[in-house]
């Protein structure tokens, strides 16, 4: 393998890997972002019970 073959392959494996981080980052976030919408509606379900109960 030449010196530029090898160097546009480590350039593109490292474009890849960030590709795939950044991928996972956005996951990370989207399911963060679930997690907090099902914590807010189970909080405001419990105050309404609270609410009906008194």
């Amino acid at each position: 393998m030449s010196y530029v073959t090898e160097t546009v392959a480590r350039v593109e494996h490292t474009q890849r890997l960030g590709e795939a981080e950044s991928l996972r980052r956005g996951h990370l976030i989207a399911r963060a972002q679930r997690k907090s919408r099902r914590a807010e509606r189970a909080a405001l379900q419990a105050r309404l019970t609270l609410a009906r109960t008194l």
